[in-house]
């Protein structure tokens, strides 16, 4: 590959991470093509943005980004895919699906603002509620409060 084409690349990552605020790091080893696709259309109705990466032009990214990605720099070995999300939990559940066949496993992730490495932060990262699950809740204790109060 042409320098050109990496440092093409490299800036193209570094858009994606300003432009998404959660990302994991997956093993898709193993996955045969008709579960790729599967996956891939999974994600696309997640609004999951998946791509397969080289260990090497990531960690330049990472290097050029304004936020210190260090802890996950011994994520990058063996095949490394990114799943980039708006939404911190969509892609542990979307993983979680798939924990019985251990593919596509978990490497880290970078969720609201925090590092999680290793595949036993899974459970962590799926019980993250996103913003729209927060709202539902303070909403859904509102209106028990209201409930209560009239029936006093």
């Amino acid at each position: 590959m042409k320098k050109e084409v990496k440092d093409t690349i490299i800036v193209e990552l570094g858009e994606q991470l300003k432009a998404y605020p959660h990302f994991y790091l997956v093993e898709l080893t193993g996955l045969d093509a008709a579960k790729t696709s599967e996956l891939r259309r999974k994600c696309f109705k997640n609004e999951i943005k998946l791509l397969v990466v080289k260990n090497t032009l990531l960690h330049k990214a990472f290097e050029a980004s304004e936020i210190d990605f260090s802890p996950l720099y011994d994520c990058l070995k063996g095949n490394t895919a990114v799943m980039f999300s708006q939404t911190a939990n969509v892609p542990a559940k979307l993983i979680k699906e798939y924990k019985k066949e251990g593919i596509p496993a978990l490497k880290g992730a970078y969720a609201e603002e925090s590092f999680f490495v290793g595949a036993d932060k899974l459970e962590e990262l799926v019980a993250i509620k996103s913003k729209n699950e927060l709202i539902a809740d303070v909403v859904a204790k509102w209106q028990i409060s209201k409930l209560l109060q009239k029936s006093w």
